[in-house]
C-alpha cells in the first residue's frame, strides 16, 4: 500500500493513501484533531484511578503517544491495546514529527513503534502497550475496557469496519458507563452504534469538522 506524508495545518504530519483517497488524520491539523477527540473527549472524561484503553487503528501511533503523555503527567496507570491491519514501516514511523512539535517523549514515541506485536510491553512504569496486528473484523479480547478510541479509516472508504457486528464485539468488552469516541458523525454509524446498545451523544468537532460522536455503554 503506497503512503505519502502530508504536512497538516498545525505543522504535524499525517499520511495519505492514494488508492483509497483517504488521510490518516485531518489536514486541518493531525495533532490538534487527536488531542480534541481522543484526549479531551476521551481520556480526560474517564474518572478512574487506572485506565484500560482499546484503540481501533494504531496508525501513526499519535493517539497512543498522547495517551502515554497524559498517563505520565497524571500518574495514572494505563493498559493500552491497539489493533492495526497495516502497520507502518520503521522508515515511515521515523519520519513522524510529533515529539519534535511537543518537545517531549522522543524515546517513548520510538518505543511505541518498536514494541513487538502481540506482546504486552511496558513503555513506562505506568503505561503498558499491546499492539495487535490483525483486522478488526476479527476483533476479540480478554480485556474489559474503560475507553475505546475508534479511529479506523472512514466509513465512506471502508464501510465494513463500521457495522453493528463489530460494535457488538467491542460493546461486549467494555465496562458499564464506559465510552467509545470517534471522529465520525455519519448518521449510519450512529444508527449502528445504537443498534449495538450504545447511547449516543454529540460533541463539537475539531477545526474542519462540525461534530464528533460519543457512544456510552448504558
Amino acid at each position: 500500500m503506497k503512503r505519502e506524508f502530508i504536512l497538516t495545518e498545525d505543522g504535524s504530519y499525517t499520511i495519505f493513501v492514494p488508492e483509497m483517497g483517504e488521510h490518516f488524520h485531518s489536514v486541518h491539523g493531525a495533532l490538534q484533531e487527536s488531542l480534541h477527540i481522543f484526549i479531551n473527549f476521551g481520556y480526560k472524561k474517564v474518572e478512574k484511578g487506572s485506565l484500560s484503553v482499546l484503540e481501533i487503528g494504531f496508525g501513526t501511533g499519535l493517539n497512543a503517544f498522547l495517551t502515554l503523555l497524559e498517563s505520565v503527567s497524571s500518574n495514572k496507570p494505563v493498559f493500552y491495546e491497539s489493533w492495526e491491519a497495516f502497520p507502518l514501516t520503521k522508515e515511515e514511523s521515523d519520519q513522524l514529527n510529533y515529539p519534535d512539535l511537543l518537545d517531549t517523549g522522543r524515546e517513548w514515541f520510538k518505543s511505541l513503534h518498536d514494541a513487538k506485536w502481540g506482546k504486552e510491553v511496558m513503555i513506562t512504569s505506568d503505561f503498558c502497550l499491546k499492539k495487535v496486528h490483525a483486522d478488526i473484523q476479527n476483533f476479540t479480547s480478554q480485556r474489559i475496557f474503560d475507553l475505546v478510541y475508534f479511529d479506523a479509516f472512514g466509513p465512506d472508504y471502508q464501510p465494513e469496519l463500521w457495522i453493528t457486528p463489530i460494535f457488538d464485539s467491542i460493546y461486549s468488552c467494555m465496562e458499564r458507563d464506559s465510552r467509545l469516541v470517534t471522529y465520525s458523525a455519519k448518521g449510519q454509524v450512529r444508527r449502528n452504534l445504537r443498534e449495538a446498545g450504545f447511547r449516543i451523544e454529540k460533541a463539537p468537532g475539531p477545526p474542519g469538522k462540525r461534530e464528533i460522536t460519543i457512544a456510552i455503554k448504558s
